[in-house]
């Protein structure tokens, strides 16, 4: 392995208007000096070179603070370091460059590295960046790696031009560089070296910090978490690692460690079916190239779609590979600072995305009120989603939608589907650059994309796609040794050839083989992983068909048709497309043959075999899920007793949906059935096995019928009634009226008129058109009566019953239960009542009955 470095440190500039600067000498031998300690360089060059005498015999090179480098001298020393002359090439560059930068903004805006005889009066300006980048592109070497930490006088120098940020060529790059808006930034004042070259020194210690070694990525990483507890501090550096991390210096450890002579780790590095989180990036190789390709494309774009064959890797490659990269935020400059959200759509994709803004650690009723908010404004589709977006603090907000082919699923409403594409790609469009979406799907769903309008976005796929190509050979190679290596794990050379002839040009093997990877593990012995127990467990494509049946066969009777009833319910038919997972909740299996216990009991086993896998919803529902789409595909009984049910399960299936959107909508009576409708879901519930909730759904729809149909019975009985005695009622209405009309005038006494009176003021009528003057109406009751305008005097309502309780002309003061005053009709009486009670009726009125 050859090494080799270029330091460079400038501190005297001939140009009056770049001042003498103390510190990048010193900085650029402090790194020479740790890269030659512990380093491990061939060859490591200093620009200003001088050589002191340590004795008569040894003479050692230095950066010296008074000398100073032409232009020439810098690119010929670049030039030899990354294009050297000769057939042994290295395979690691180092560039380390500490001094002024200046920025040219009149014309073609560049940067440049100021070297000792710059005069920028006379367009002499030093370094180019951009002839530093073309010369990384040209360079033959793999591994490069630019340090540059650069003053320059308060411009601001984008640093980004020198580096090409390729992605897939095959190299290995560390760039960081200091990005400073103020010169004062310069210098550390705890310290004799610059901000960013005290962190590198700092960083490349590795027996300080108990490490084998330092390789570009943990010092990258180091620098990033140190400048963020600086306080005030105005620099940022520039970070951009590519492909492989690049190791830099090694401890004293490393050379006494035999790994050879270490015993096998009894930790298993292979997931089996189960996709790479973020936490196993550790594990996940083979997919560098396409990791770096995302992060460049998603850099660049608002919105990206990866497509490609189930099981190629999607979801692994989205979280060990991307996500780990954007929360390192070290492979790109500025990915740390972005918000990522990552969710799976399931069947109700509004729902789903309004939980990505809740905050963590909240109460039920705070979680509840920020939901309903976040609902609400959702609600007005891609406008809401921009508030939503907007309230957040990050520069960018990256919204990762895994398994988007969710949103295609026969449960999944369409008016919702279209909603919440149109909310989605709406919202991308009107945040400018704030809302980034990737999403991954699986590429034979593609078709349905196009069934549809969907506010384009079979056209915003096409424009913006990186498909998931199979793995080449050595990227397969990479993702079966290189996990075997971090726990010293043996594999035989020939078991390695059968698997990769195995999975040749089959793009959907991963999880097959990872899982027959998995079971080797536990089958190995000192030998490691051999062939002979590869054979025995079936190969790569029948290791997890032989492993489910195993598991199956070794159940009872009764546990077999629990376990056959759970597989079922956790596949989603396809309909023109392959079938796929189906999510369920664990509540939803239990029915009439299978109890809350015999799920519990094998929900528990089938998990603890890796063949399902559990999870629990923001509200806390446990979730059911086959560990792999693999395993529908791949295991055999499933794929018969999906053939034999196929059409039950269609109907089942339609059922469950109609009881869930009657949950979903509160369980409101108008979502249920009623009618034929209901009439064949009930036939069909006596062979389908439905669940609690489905079958009380139905139970609920057939009573809701019923009393409908009572109610509708009743009614038909009782209108007819009603209106017979109506017409009677009015018949008798008549009668009173026309008693009280035909009364003889000023008669006190009418046979039946007291009793007409009533009737007509129980119905509501009005008095004002009847002759009641000098009637007598003892004992009446006037309760409710209308007396507006009636012709009747305050003694004879003195006289009835409830009087108070009549209504009267505006006269009559209610509250007070008296006549008005200014009432000339009334006023010699009411001044007569007030002098003499004796004027009320001798007899009071007997209102017993009326109480």
């Amino acid at each position: 392995m050859s090494r080799d470095a270029l330091i460079v440190g400038i501190n005297n500039y001939q140009y009056e208007g770049l001042k003498y600067l103390p510190s990048p000498a010193e900085d650029a031998e402090a790194i020479a000096s740790i890269l030659e300690q512990h380093g491990q360089f061939n060859t490591i060059r200093r620009l200003p070179e001088a050589i002191k005498n340590l004795d008569s015999t040894t003479k050692s090179p230095y950066i010296s603070q008074k000398g100073e480098v032409s232009l020439k001298q810098l690119k010929d020393s670049l030039v030899k370091l990354f294009k050297p002359e000769t057939n042994q090439i290295p395979d690691t560059a180092l560039f380390y460059f500490s001094g002024h930068g200046i920025r040219k903004t009149s014309g073609i805006t560049e940067g440049f590295l100021c070297t000792s005889d710059v005069h920028p009066d006379r367009e002499f300006n030093g370094l180019s960046l951009k002839c530093l980048r073309e010369l990384l592109q040209e360079s033959p070497i793999k591994k490069q790696i630019i340090w540059l930490d650069c003053c320059h006088s308060g411009e601001f120098l984008d640093f980004s031009e020198a580096n090409p940020q390729e992605v897939g060529k095959g190299r290995d790059r560390c760039f960081i560089a200091a990005s400073r808006e103020f010169e004062e930034a310069l210098l550390d004042i705890n310290s004799k070296y610059s901000v960013l070259t005290k962190l590198i020194l700092e960083g490349l210690e590795p027996d300080q910090y108990n490490k084998k070694s330092i390789t570009t990525l943990s010092l990258s990483n180091y620098i990033n978490e140190q400048i963020k507890q600086i306080k005030g501090n105005l620099q940022h550096p520039i970070f951009t690692n590519l492909d492989e991390p690049i190791p830099l210096t090694y401890g004293q450890k490393i050379a006494a460690e035999n790994p050879e002579t270490t015993e096998t780790s009894d930790i298993c590095p292979y997931k089996g079916l189960r996709y790479f989180e973020l936490e196993d990036h550790h594990w996940f190789f083979g997919r560098e190239t396409l990791t770096k390709t995302l992060l460049g494309k998603i850099s660049q774009k608002n919105f990206l779609a990866v497509l490609g064959a189930s099981g190629s890797g999607k979801s692994s490659v989205i979280r060990a590979g991307v996500l780990y990269q954007l929360k390192q935020g070290l492979t790109l400059q500025g990915l740390a600072d972005w918000e990522i959200k990552i969710m799976v759509p399931g069947n109700q994709p509004m729902f789903t995305i309004a939980q990505q803004f809740l905050e963590p650690d909240l109460s039920r009723i705070q979680r509840s009120h920020q939901l309903e908010t976040a609902e609400s404004l959702l609600e007005k589709g891609s406008d809401g989603l921009k508030r939503l977006i907007e309230t957040t603090d990050a520069p960018k907000v990256l919204l990762i939608i895994d398994q988007f082919e969710e949103i295609f699923a026969p449960d999944t409403d369409k008016a919702e589907r279209e909603r919440f594409i149109d909310c989605l790609l709406g919202a991308v469009e009107k945040c400018n650059g704030k809302l980034k979406v990737m999403i991954a799907m699986r590429a034979d769903f593609f078709g349905k994309c196009v069934e549809e309008t969907y506010s384009g976005l079979s056209q915003q796929i096409e424009e913006n796609l990186v498909s998931v190509t199979p793995m080449k050979e050595k990227e397969l190679l990479r993702a079966i040794t290189k996990p075997a290596k971090l726990v010293n794990l043996p594999i035989e050379p020939l078991l390695i050839k059968e698997i990769l002839k195995d999975i040749e040009n089959s793009p959907g093997s991963l999880p097959l083989l990872q899982d027959a990877l998995r079971e080797l593990w536990k089958q190995r012995d000192h030998q490691g992983l051999t062939l002979a127990n590869y054979t025995k467990l079936g190969r790569v494509t029948g290791s997890l068909n032989k492993r489910a049946t195993d598991v199956y066969q070794s159940l009872t009777i009764a546990q077999q048709l629990t376990a056959k009833h759970i597989f079922l319910n956790l596949t989603q038919l396809g309909e023109g497309t392959e079938d796929t997972r189906r999510r369920f909740l664990k509540t939803d299996l239990v029915t009439e043959n299978h109890d809350q216990a015999s799920i519990d009991a094998m929900v528990q086993l089938l998990a603890d075999e890796k063949l399902i896998v559990t999870d629990r919803t923001q509200q806390g529902d446990e979730v059911i899920d086959v560990a792999h789409e693999a395993l529908i595909r791949h295991w055999e009984l499933l794929q018969q007793w999906l053939d034999e049910s196929r059409q039950q399960l269609q109907e089942q299936r339609k059922i469950e949906s109609l009881a869930q959107e009657w949950r979903d909508r509160g369980y409101k009576n108008e979502y249920l059935l009623q009618g034929r409708w209901l009439k064949e879901c009930r036939q069909k519930q006596q062979y389908l096995t439905l669940s609690t909730r489905a079958s009380e759904f139905l139970e609920k729809s057939a009573k809701h019928q019923l009393m409908s149909r009572v109610q509708a019975v009743g009614l038909f009985f009782i209108i007819p009634l009603m209106g017979t005695y109506l017409g009677l009622r009015e018949i008798q209405l008549n009668a009173d009226t026309k008693l009280l009309e035909n009364c003889p005038e000023k008669q006190e006494y009418c046979p039946g008129r007291r009793e007409a009176l009533q009737r007509l003021v129980k119905a509501s009528k009005s008095l004002a058109y009847f002759d009641l003057d000098n009637a007598n109406l003892y004992n009446a009751n006037l309760e409710d009566a209308n007396l507006y305008n009636a012709n009747i005097t305050p003694r004879q309502i003195k006289s009835t019953c409830n009087w108070d309780q009549a209504f009267y002309n505006d006269y009559w003061d209610k509250e007070k239960r008296e006549w008005i005053i200014d009432h000339e009709a009334n006023k010699a009486y009411i001044e007569g009542l007030k002098q003499d009670k004796a004027s009320d009726p001798k007899t009071p009125p007997d209102c017993s009955k009326w109480e």
